[in-house]
């Protein structure tokens, strides 16, 4: 894995000698300053860093073992749901990363041990019927019933620097969402603070010194007694998209959960359009649509035909 990384060395940075230990290896390679810290110690403990003469080997993309990771085991068990995977289509996939199109009512990973049909298992399936498993694991995650695209890392440097990109905000998730009522704005921030209802244990509110949130949001169609609103996170707490909107007073058209009305869908019509990071190898900037689904398709029927 030497190639391409013998230029511009200065003096302090020249090529380890030929047949270094790996541990020396190791702390050239920190040096350097091309790879995460945790990342090539990782590597270091399981053996991935070997110099044979004066050629540098990284052992860095290694296969999951079906047999010993829990998420292959359960990946490679009969389907209880039928069809359930095949609605989560695949929007981008390469070596090192891939984006999945998770459906309304599917969970991202389980919420109670021996749950099935969560995307995490979808992606793993995936891999599976490619002859493929890697050590596949989604960086951030969608309530239950949102539907959109996650991010999947497919490998342990991806999934080291798309994390650092979500902690540090540089993974940005546009979203399309219904809302009731007339909103006064074309465009605005939600600026409030988010923290968990003392009175609901599966609820959040917005709460004098909660974890700081902002929601940006424009209005995409305004309707008689509804809007379709497109929003983007600057943070994620949970629950983030349908406090705010409920906190301005326009909750999500079938978000019961915060004040939103079921007689037309009957969960929060709220789809991911869009996802946009930086590729963890390249550093190229991607961006992964997701297209409508057939119950957003329908709703905006709904709503706009009530309109008139």
């Amino acid at each position: 894995m030497r190639e391409g990384y013998g230029s511009g060395l200065s003096a302090e940075t020249e090529w380890p000698q030929p047949d270094s230990h790996p541990h020396t290896v190791r702390q050239w390679l920190i040096a350097q300053n091309w790879f995460p810290v945790k990342w090539v110690n990782l590597l270091f403990s399981v053996g991935g860093i070997r110099m044979a003469g004066d050629q540098i080997t990284l052992e860095a993309f290694r296969d999951a073992d079906p047999a010993a990771d829990a998420l292959y085991r359960m990946a490679s068990l009969p389907q209880v749901h039928t069809g359930r995977y095949s609605e989560a289509a695949v929007l981008f996939e390469d070596d090192h990363v891939l984006v999945m199109d998770k459906p309304a009512g599917m969970a991202v990973h389980p919420s109670r041990q021996g749950e099935r049909g969560t995307l995490d298992e979808a992606a793993a399936r995936h891999l599976l019927l490619r002859n493929d498993p890697l050590p596949v694991r989604h960086i951030h995650r969608l309530d239950n019933e949102t539907s959109g695209p996650v991010l999947y890392s497919k490998n342990d440097l991806a999934q080291l620097r798309l994390d650092e990109a979500m902690r540090s905000k540089s993974i940005d998730r546009i979203y399309a969402a219904f809302v009731h009522g007339t909103v006064r704005s074309c465009t605005g921030t939600i600026d409030a603070p988010i923290g968990r209802d003392r009175h609901h244990a599966a609820r959040r509110r917005v709460v004098q010194g909660g974890d700081p949130a902002r929601t940006h949001y424009e209005v995409l169609e305004q309707y008689r007694d509804a809007a379709l609103v497109r929003l983007k996170l600057e943070t994620g707490r949970t629950h983030q998209i349908r406090v705010h909107m409920s906190h301005i007073g326009h909750p999500l058209i079938g978000d019961s959960h915060y004040g939103g009305k079921t007689q037309w869908l009957a969960h929060q019509a709220l789809h991911g359009e869009r996802l946009l990071f930086t590729h963890p190898l390249h550093g190229g900037r991607m961006e992964t649509a997701s297209p409508y689904p057939d119950w957003f398709v329908r709703l905006h029927s709904i709503v706009a035909g009530s309109a008139k």
